[in-house]
């Protein structure tokens, strides 16, 4: 990633000295090194007496202090400025990143350059999920950048000379639980903020309970959001053999949402400027994570049916888009229609509520019945598709048989439904090079027809000439 060339103002030296104050220091030090010359040798000529010698001893002594009081303070404000420019430029970059990739190449290098850490570390919590993914950058030119992943189980067996016990917050129960034989702080929350030790037994969700579900109640304690920060910055000091780091907490509408760890291979003190830039840039990482987190999940939802969680016809016209522009002559795709026979009888002799049960239970048999990489959605009201891509001969056929059989068998007595539910399915492939998806999906809606027309409950599969117009 390029980053911006820091520019000073005309006439500055590289520095960071202007030529004319230079000049001026040039000119006091010359000063007052002739002064006490000349004291020297009026003294040295017996026209001069002491006092003399010690008045311009003093003068060249304060303002050789005030020179060098005027470069540190000089010094000063070049760091800070320095760290003010490091941190727009970070921030310049967050306000353009799109998504969490994005984010952390917005500020890995430039919080590297500007803190002299070796190695800049971003651990980020993935959305409803149990995984930690994992960048690490090294700052030496031309090493490659490492992506990887942890489980939050990991941050969980941490022997107790390395991690400090959590504080307890105000308002809920905390107990500590024997993980690998080393004290692990666990949160139970039974819907009312209190806490049930004895039901806390998987090693997994504990540290997501620990970090996450309390948010209801109160935002993350500062030091507990560093103590977990410590937790992960532990365990990539054990993973690739770090020296010294420096942790700061990502969080995201009071939770964890992950951390950034800088390293080094030095000892000794991390300087107060490396660490203010760290904390404010992990601040505005949580707010840019947060909001590309909040707008992917506000595109995933505008692409999700709500009631049965499949993807919607949205998400499926796209899909097919994509497919279309990177399909090749040879690959294959066959479509499924699947329709509910009766559903609107269902509907009006259970009630609407029972239907939504009833669509539900549709959408679960299908996703049971369908393989890992075929596309199943919702289409609207009663009827789905599912996309099979490159099935193999006979499989599109199978799978929809199967799609009818599983919905066949559903027991829905427990929602009151005693009539047998079951659905009509049109099965279409692809006959021909070039032939396009919404082609595709067409014959299959004619199949579904038929099927339809042929007594229900039934798979039918379409060609070229067997379905009338």
């Amino acid at each position: 990633m390029s980053l911006p060339q820091t520019q000073g103002s005309p006439g500055t030296r590289p520095g960071g000295r202007s030529p004319r104050v230079l000049l001026t220091w040039f000119a006091l030090g010359l000063s007052s090194i002739l002064l006490v010359g000349k004291e020297l040798v009026e003294y040295s000529q017996g026209r001069g007496g002491p006092s003399e010698v010690v008045l311009s001893l003093l003068i060249t002594g304060l303002v050789a202090t005030a020179v060098i009081n005027a470069r540190a303070a000089g010094t000063d404000v070049e760091r800070r400025n320095s760290e003010s420019e490091s941190f727009s430029r970070i921030m310049r970059a967050l306000s353009r990143s799109v998504s969490p990739d994005a984010v952390v190449e917005a500020i890995v290098q430039e919080l590297g350059a500007a803190t002299e850490a070796d190695h800049v570390a971003v651990v980020r919590l993935r959305p409803g999920s149990a995984v930690l993914d994992v960048t690490f950058v090294s700052m030496l030119p031309g090493a490659p950048t490492s992506n990887t992943v942890m489980p939050l189980r990991q941050l969980e067996p941490v022997e107790p000379h390395h991690l400090r016990e959590l504080p307890r917050p105000q308002g809920s129960g905390t107990s500590l639980r024997l993980v690998d034989g080393e004290p692990t702080p666990v949160w139970r929350d039974d819907g009312g903020g209190h806490v049930d030790p004895s039901a806390a037994n998987e090693a997994t969700p504990s540290v997501r309970r620990n970090v996450r579900a309390r948010s209801r109640n109160a935002l993350l304690d500062e030091a507990q959001a560093r103590e977990v920060a410590d937790r992960i910055a532990y365990r990539l000091r054990d993973a690739y053999g770090l020296r010294n780091t420096l942790a700061a907490p990502l969080q995201a509408e009071g939770s964890i949402a992950g951390a950034i760890v800088l390293s080094r291979r030095t000892g000794g003190i991390w300087p107060e400027a490396a660490i203010r830039l760290l904390s404010s840039a992990a601040s505005e990482a949580s707010a840019a994570l947060a909001r590309v987190y909040s707008h992917q999940a506000a595109e995933s939802e505008a692409r999700t049916d709500q009631l049965t969680q499949l993807p919607n016809r949205r998400y499926f016209d796209e899909y097919c888009r994509l497919l279309a522009s990177r399909r090749r002559s040879t690959d294959r795709v066959s479509i499924l229609a699947v329709d509910v026979d009766h559903f609107k009888k269902l509907n009006d002799q259970y009630g609407h509520q029972v239907g939504d049960v009833v669509l539900r239970s549709i959408a679960n048999a299908i996703q049971f019945s369908v393989r890992e990489e075929d596309v199943p959605v919702r289409s609207g009201g009663e009827e789905f598709m599912v996309l099979l891509s490159n099935p193999g001969n006979g499989v599109a056929l199978e799978i929809g048989e199967r799609i009818r059989q599983n919905v066949r068998d559903m027991d829905l007595l427990d929602a009151g439904v005693t009539d047998r539910v079951t659905v009509s399915v049109g099965v279409a492939s692809g006959q021909r090079a070039g032939e396009t998806i919404a082609e595709i999906v067409e014959r299959a809606d004619r199949a579904l027809y038929a099927a339809k027309r042929t007594g229900r409950d039934r798979v039918v599969e379409a060609w070229h000439s067997d379905i009338a117009q």
